[in-house]
């Protein structure tokens, strides 16, 4: 953090204990955002009232270390300001989830607060920089880094197939692997394959959208279409990846519980020297025909076990779109245990 921040202490018989300076007024007006949106997204995520007075904020809770951890969250907001990077709610929000609020009896020290600003894990891309927004999204993009084959298990809306092409394209972009392979099982929620007009392609494409669609968040258009023509990024149904091997390749498979027990080995038998994998998938929303057992459920099960294989496990609180979505989890998983 940056030593021209005066911190002021003042007296511990107030509930404003903390009062911080800011140097830099232009940047002080980001950090607060329109309306000041963005310390009331922070006062009301910690439950602390932030005062703005000049060129700086005033921390008001009986609670020392929620003024202490709130001084912390703000500190880093502004710091991303000084290092040019932008701040909206999603921002906010990801350094809210993946820096846990301490209990009174862990009141932060000045190691602790350096400990606590610091660890922001990056992905850089051709068009942006991606940054895991919760504790297990920082787990699953450290996983794919370091492990060979890693599976990521949980809810939609958690960034699983998100994540996993972005480090896919960025170890590409850092020649770490020669090309880039996105499959999905071709199975249908609700409608057939058979219904859709034109050849194989078109009525595929329509199920790989996803991944073009994550895709075209991370690489330059024309460059996106040069390297799908030149076959170094390979988007194809599941089905079609029978009788290859997986070499020098960041291979992701999404849907993964979509595919059945036969088609799961396979896939995981394809990967070649200088490859990784990333499997990806909700078992909680299996499409598969009634009595079809789901490969990924079996995976899970056979290989959480097997050193080296990585496993990264999302949960509701994990989703990163609209708040209601988690909502939305959370009332299923719990109406599902209740009919259990």
């Amino acid at each position: 953090m940056s030593s021209d921040i005066q911190i002021q202490p003042i007296e511990p018989a107030s509930d404003i204990d903390v009062v911080v300076e800011f140097p830099d007024n232009r940047l002080l007006i980001d950090l607060c955002g329109p309306f000041d949106q963005n310390l009331a997204q922070v006062e009301n995520a910690l439950d602390v009232q932030i005062i703005r007075r000049g060129n700086e904020l005033l921390f008001t809770s009986p609670d020392h270390s929620s003024n202490e951890y709130a001084k912390a969250v703000v500190e880093i907001l502004y710091q991303r300001l000084q290092e040019g990077k932008p701040l909206n709610t999603g921002d906010i929000d990801g350094i809210l989830r993946t820096r846990p609020m301490p209990s009174d009896a862990e009141l932060l020290d000045g190691d602790q607060i350096e400990m606590f600003k610091g660890g922001g894990m990056e992905i850089r891309t051709r068009k942006k920089t991606v940054e895991p927004r919760t504790l297990n999204q920082g787990k699953f993009v450290e996983e794919l880094f370091d492990k060979e084959l890693v599976f990521g298990l949980g809810p939609a809306g958690t960034g699983k197939t998100y994540l996993a092409v972005a480090v896919a394209v960025s170890m590409y972009i850092d020649g770490l692997v020669d090309k880039i392979i996105l499959s999905r099982p071709a199975v249908e929620a609700g409608e057939r394959l058979g219904f859709l007009p034109g050849d194989m392609k078109e009525k595929v494409d329509p199920y790989m959208q996803p991944l073009y669609d994550a895709l075209q968040d991370f690489l330059p258009g024309k460059q996106l279409t040069k390297l799908i023509e030149e076959k170094q990024i390979e988007i194809a149904p599941l089905a079609f990846m029978r009788g290859r091997t997986f070499s020098n390749a960041f291979v992701v498979l999404d849907e993964a519980q979509n595919a059945t027990t036969m088609q799961m080995k396979m896939f995981l038998t394809r990967l070649g020297q200088g490859s990784r994998m990333a499997i990806t998938g909700d078992m909680t929303q299996i499409d598969l025909p009634r009595g079809t057992k789901s490969g990924l459920v079996e995976a899970e099960r056979i290989l959480r076990h097997v050193d080296g294989i990585g496993f990264a496990r999302f949960k509701a609180a994990d989703v990163v779109r609209h708040p209601m979505v988690s909502k939305i989890i959370m009332a299923y998983d719990k109406h599902s245990k209740r009919d259990d």
